[in-house]
């Protein structure tokens, strides 16, 4: 078992969403905070609802994938200024072997995906007890 709790981005072809639908992928900005017992991933995704979500991890990648319906505009109204895209939002992270896959949770609060990636309990500091004799 590797003795390192990283995530790294992938840059390969092979984690590019399949475009099953008309529309923009964007990629969403991501916080990566370290803390001594997980590592916490903040990602925004404005728009996106829970059951929207679709994250998985298979084979140490890490997956986001946020689909985003495109808002309703009354056709008797007139779009006078459009800067606001609306696309879904995907990207992936190859991680490392010192996560417990088992244990990863997620929430979404206010358009910030949290993911909970907790270390593996063989790679937590332990503390070793001194006796005195």
């Amino acid at each position: 078992m590797a003795t390192e709790t990283t995530i790294e981005k992938r840059e390969t072809q092979t984690t590019q969403p399949e475009r099953v639908r008309a529309g923009r992928t964007y990629i969403p900005s991501v916080d990566i905070i370290e803390q001594p017992d997980k590592l916490l991933l903040l990602a925004d995704v404005p728009g996106a609802r829970r059951d929207d979500l679709d994250i998985s991890y298979e084979g140490g990648l890490l997956t986001i994938h946020a689909k985003v319906t495109p808002r309703q505009e009354p056709r008797s109204a007139t779009c006078l200024l459009r800067e606001y895209g609306v696309g879904d939002f995907y990207r992936s992270f190859e991680v490392g072997e010192g996560i417990d896959a088992n244990k990863i949770e997620a929430e979404l609060h206010d358009g910030v995906l949290t993911l909970h990636l907790p270390k593996a309990q063989a790679l937590l500091p332990r503390k070793i007890a001194v006796k005195a004799s």
